[in-house]
């Protein structure tokens, strides 16, 4: 009788065991904010997602915390953003964190930008002297909300390999997610349009906004900085006050996290208006999706030109 309870007991365990890890969520880690909304749409109920970097923050400069350490040793998937944008300190993190899963080339890696038709990749060499310039293009690809299907995509595929029983609960998440995307993306548009966006000439602080600019018809015809992280001399600043004036710029844009004061001043100086638009979801607490961040870009620059038009 022992025999037999014991018998009964172990496989009640094992079922019990089978099914714990059958249901288990797949642990992902992102480094921002943006891939890390994607992969919930995605990876549903099936993923448990962490982003490393809050949205507020820029993600070229982070400081690592003991804390990411240990998400990173849990992780199954890792997803950055990739085009060298975090090269600063993820690379030294990844190598710490003693996870051989997810580092470059495991199955546990994804670059998120694999798919996405990367703009302003460099066709000579490129040195310090163009300042913190991105040798594989821009890197700022999630600004073009277009760009969200391939990184949707992208992570779908990661999904499905890491938990094939999974696989069509994930697609059919991927085709939902999708289908609204583009059907916000022509609102998007429309609204943009009716802005009178397109060929909408701007100033902006750094090279963040290319995409986005290409996506709704925007100019941007210089930048604050001379080069990418490169702060403005003197002489800069006033010959981009000449253009300003010279070409009626009436638009500005920066990142949050960048310092608002000179391109604040600037905007004075040639009567501009200041759009200070979020990069990532989370930038601000009502930013809770992919799909809030463009509603707020939209909605800034909306009140700015209005703005700028009393």
């Amino acid at each position: 009788m022992k025999t037999i309870l014991s018998k009964l007991f172990l496989s009640i365990g094992l079922i019990f065991a089978i099914a714990s890890v059958s249901s288990a969520k797949i642990q992902v880690v992102t480094t921002t904010e943006d891939l890390a909304a994607i992969a919930r749409e995605v990876g549903g109920d099936k993923a448990e997602v962490t982003a490393l970097v809050k949205g507020y923050q820029d993600p070229h400069f982070v400081d690592a915390k003991p804390s990411y350490l240990i998400k990173l040793q849990r992780a199954d998937l890792f997803i950055e953003v990739g085009r060298d944008l975090e090269v600063g300190w993820v690379p030294s993190l990844l190598n710490s964190a003693r996870n051989p899963d997810i580092l470059t080339g495991a199955p546990g890696f994804l670059d998120a930008s694999l798919r996405v038709p990367i703009l302003e990749i460099p066709t000579g060499q490129v040195s310090r002297a163009q300042g913190d310039a991105h040798p594989f293009g821009n890197p700022h690809y999630w600004m073009d909300p277009k760009n969200g299907e391939f990184i949707a995509d992208a992570i779908n595929e990661k999904l499905s390999a890491l938990s094939p029983a999974d696989a069509d609960y994930f697609h059919s998440r991927l085709e939902d997610f999708t289908k609204r995307l583009r059907t916000a993306l022509s609102g998007w548009e429309k609204k943009a349009k009716e802005l009178g966006l397109t060929g909408t000439q701007v100033v902006t602080y750094h090279k963040s906004w290319s995409y986005f600019a290409k996506r709704f018809g925007l100019e941007v015809v210089d930048f604050v900085e001379p080069r990418p992280g490169i702060p403005p001399s003197p002489q800069h600043i006033q010959s981009l006050i000449v253009k300003m004036k010279t070409g009626n710029i009436k638009l500005m844009i920066i990142d949050p996290y960048f310092d608002s004061k000179l391109p604040q001043k600037i905007a004075q100086d040639v009567d501009a208006k200041l759009a200070v638009l979020p990069t990532s979801v989370g930038a601000e607490k009502d930013i809770r999706s992919y799909f809030d961040l463009f509603d707020r870009q939209l909605e800034i620059i909306e009140q700015a030109l209005k703005e700028g038009r009393k």
